[in-house]
């Protein structure tokens, strides 16, 4: 039986999806998975099918569909399916689970157009039958009229030429007359000529003016080679860059029959790639070895594992990678790699492509600091199957790929794994499930494993990959603690940089080579405060003081955006007695330089490397030797392999530890394993030396050794003890409102309703002021929900949400985060 209707997920925060009939001339190309454009209120969105029904739902009006966008569904079944358990899981919207999992909209645009309306057409009768209008009377019937006989017009906008058509329309809506719509269409897009070779075609006598004989058939034979044995059909720009020829010349060779040539959608991304690579021949050491058959060995099953592959910094884990990337496809498989920084994209897609090339194997990089034309025209290369293996940050998780064998989550305990708008997903735990989806291979790989991944790796739930040693045997980098309590005894001196940190530069550069600097604040000063009153100058949308960037002398909130120039008084008490506190990465650059002013410094943080551009500049002037110190943020910290950098210092080490948080340690221990890491990587010996005023903290004393296993007994200890992660599942409920009496009332009700959860082995805290009780303007009250069972919790807050919309409390009031990494 034909289906009729469909069910709609449109990107609204609703919890539900919405269902539309199917015109009869769009039957067949309403698809599950597919974009489709839908009348939704006055305007239209664009949406996802997500099921197909021949049965009439018991729905009074139906609206059709208007328009289907994909020729083929964007959304495979295995990534619909991701998609319902994103949305019940999280419990989130499913539209905007499904708008994550799909590329930039640049296919469409929106346009605002005015219709006339039934109360309209009577006006238009009534003026018109009227002997005597008044001169605005007569305007208006114009207006009307027009309207009428177009049905449908560009919304007018405020000109010098035509000032009434603004105003008239506005009387005409006021009065409902005419109402205001949005139309979606879909947007011209530019095309590219493809060129290939005519297999048919004989060379005859050659272009005599235009080239000489034998220039003319070394020419033709460049660009014969070219597109029949190594590369295929070409785009235009890139054959002419590849074979040195001139268009004027492949023009006549399309004249003459030699080429053939069409028109497709410009591809962005298609430049993004060079065309030579040297693909890198390294001998795998045994524990490499011995990993890539483990490996092996679980492609071979064809069934879904997940594996672990906890390797010491510098062990090898990304030739491990490309290993299992390259026995994959060898399969006729398709692989993704995930990793939790953007800077790293660059050098891990670098690192594929040299493998597998660019265009052969095909590999597409996906993350946000593309434009939207460059993500989108990844994403259909991708599900066009014109690439098969994928490197992305968090959102490459949905990468449309077919027939899928393998997903690689680098550094998987990064805390940029975890999307922090809706829907709140973390991009480890989703690869796992579309692994189990696909019936494929997911592998995750860290120096410093989440205390959950490798709790579920002691237990047998995941299968233990070790890489103990490092590459050829290297030493690990020797990690000095100094005390920062003990510096000020000895120089009653405060200041980011300690004087065993200041002789340790002064060495390395003497000796030639590049030292790394960590401090975990970016801007230059962590607050303004008066010294007179005691106040901290805080943003006005949150409850948190703002700080100092001197670079732009402007105080920035890190949370909302928002900035203001720096006060010369203080803005509650009048005093001139303003001071900054704490050193930023600024800050800390600003000062090496001036101890160190014949040094190349740099820094890189959000501030200084906000596009990919910026990224490759910093990143590529280190790695090439152009810089001695780079100073930065945890950006520094993972995955980077400069094989000349024998120091790394770590200012502020304890900062994070003094957080009301139940990861602090776990997160601090972490960030210094991983930057202690990045020293020693090459053939000379590494330094690392962690400033700290807590030496004697477990987690500095475990990452001073880099002995994760002491670190991770005695953290899971705690953890046990308060029933957190990984013995219990967790769930943040945060209700907000920019009037703090509804955020209370609010919180009150949904405490109420809870309150019946204990019984049922959910514990409910709260609620109480959140850390930050005050974000972006809103007032935010927290819940904090344990359970041993994480079905029951999933059920819990589904329940919780059902009561929201019940009681009338809107939508966005009720912020769910299940797995929280940040409790903030």
């Amino acid at each position: 039986m034909e289906a009729w209707y469909c069910d709609v997920a449109l990107p609204v925060p609703l919890r539900t999806v919405f269902t539309y009939a199917i015109p009869t001339a769009l039957r067949d190309a309403v698809l599950p998975g597919c974009r489709v454009v839908v009348p939704f209120g006055r305007r239209s969105m664009v949406g996802v099918v997500v099921g197909r029904s021949a049965k009439l739902p018991d729905i009074a009006q139906f609206k059709e569909i208007v328009q289907v966008l994909d020729p083929c569904p964007a959304l495979s079944p295995q990534l619909l399916e991701l998609g319902r358990w994103l949305a019940d899981y999280y419990v989130a919207p499913p539209g905007e689970v499904f708008r994550a999992m799909l590329p930039p909209l640049v296919e469409v645009r929106t346009k605002r157009e005015l219709a006339i309306t039934a109360a309209g057409k009577e006006a238009v009768l009534n003026l018109s039958s009227r002997e005597t209008l008044t001169s605005s009377e007569k305007d208006e019937l114009a207006f009307l009229m027009r309207l009428s006989e177009a049905g449908v017009a560009s919304k007018p906008k405020r000109t010098r030429k035509d000032p009434l058509s603004q105003a008239i329309m506005t009387r005409l809506m006021r009065r409902g007359w005419v109402e205001s719509r949005e139309r979606t269409e879909k947007r011209k897009g530019r095309l590219q000529k493809i060129v290939s070779w005519n297999a048919q075609w004989s060379p005859s006598s050659p272009d005599s003016s235009h080239l000489p004989e034998s220039k003319f058939f070394v020419a033709i034979e460049r660009i014969r080679h070219m597109l029949q044995q190594e590369r295929g059909p070409l785009p235009l720009s890139q054959l002419l860059k590849l074979t040195a020829t001139s268009r004027t010349f492949v023009e006549r060779l399309i004249a003459r029959g030699a080429l053939e040539s069409w028109e497709e959608p410009l591809d962005p991304a298609e430049d993004s790639f060079d065309a030579d690579f040297t693909p890198p021949a390294n001998v795998l050491n045994p524990e490499q070895a011995y990993a890539v058959d483990e490996i092996r060995s679980w492609l071979d099953t064809q069934k879904f594992t997940v594996g672990l592959l906890h390797g010491v910094t510098g062990s090898g884990k990304t030739e491990v990678y490309l290993r299992s990337i390259q026995e994959t496809l060898a399969r006729g498989q398709t692989a993704l790699v995930l990793v939790p920084e953007i800077a790293l994209t660059l050098w891990v897609g670098r690192q594929c492509r040299a493998w597998f090339g660019a265009r052969f194997e095909g590999v597409a990089v996906l993350h946000s600091a593309l434009s939207d034309s460059e993500r989108a025209g990844e994403w259909w290369r991708v599900r066009h199957g014109e690439a098969r293996v994928v490197v992305g940050t968090r959102s490459a998780v949905f990468a449309p790929l077919e027939k899928l064998g393998l997903i690689i989550v680098d550094e998987e305990q990064e805390a940029s794994y975890k999307q922090e708008e809706t829907p709140r997903y973390n991009g480890r735990d989703t690869a796992i499930v579309r692994a189990k989806l696909e019936g494929a291979v997911a592998l995750l790989g860290s120096a410093t494993p989440s205390l959950e991944s490798y709790c579920n790796a002691q237990s047998g739930k995941y299968r233990l990959i070790t890489l103990a040693s490092r590459v050829a045997n290297r030493p690990m980098a020797r990690v000095a603690i100094v005390s920062l309590r003990d510096e000020f005894r000895q120089t009653f001196k405060t200041g980011p940089i300690s004087s065993h940190l200041r002789d340790a530069l002064a060495e390395c550069l003497s000796n030639g080579t590049q030292a790394l600097v960590l401090i975990n604040r970016r801007g230059y000063s962590w607050f303004v405060l008066c010294r007179s009153c005691g106040a901290a100058v805080q943003c006005v949308n949150c409850s948190i003081s703002m700080t100092y960037h001197k670079r732009r002398n402007r105080l920035a909130c890190h949370y909302c955006g928002s900035s203001t120039e720096v006060p010369r008084l203080c803005p509650k008490c009048g005093s001139e007695h303003i001071h900054f506190f704490g050193e930023g990465s600024e800050q800390l650059e600003e000062r090496l330089s001036a101890e160190f002013p014949d040094a190349r410094i740099a820094r890189l943080d959000r501030d200084t490397a906000r596009s990919k551009r910026e990224y490759q500049q910093i990143l590529g002037a280190f790695a090439s030797g152009q810089l001695d110190i780079l100073v930065g943020t945890q950006m520094v910290a993972k995955g980077h392999d400069f094989h000349r950098v024998t120091l790394v210092g770590v200012v502020a080490a304890d900062a994070s530890l003094s957080l009301p948080d139940f990861r602090a340690a776990e997160r601090t221990f972490q960030l210094l394993t991983q930057v202690a890491g990045r020293a020693g990587r090459g053939d000379l010996t590494g330094t690392v030396l962690v400033q700290t005023f807590y030496p004697e903290h477990y987690a500095i004393q475990a990452a001073a050794q880099q002995d994760y296993l002491a670190f991770f007994e005695r953290e899971l200890h705690f953890r046990k003890l308060m029933m957190y992660p990984p013995f219990s599942a967790l769930a943040n409920v945060v209700v907000r409102d920019a009037k703090i009496e509804n955020a209370i009332r609010w919180s009150r009700r949904l405490a109420e309703f809870l309150a019946p959860f204990e019984g049922q082995g959910i514990r409910v805290l709260g609620p109480a002021a959140a850390p930050l009780a005050r974000l972006k303007r809103d007032y935010r009250f927290q819940f904090l929900l344990k359970s041993p069972k994480r079905g029951g919790l999933t059920k819990a807050l589904a329940a919780a949400m059902a009561f929201r919309a019940k009681e009338g409390i809107p939508e966005k009031a009720v912020l769910i985060d299940m797995d929280p990494l940040s409790l903030f």
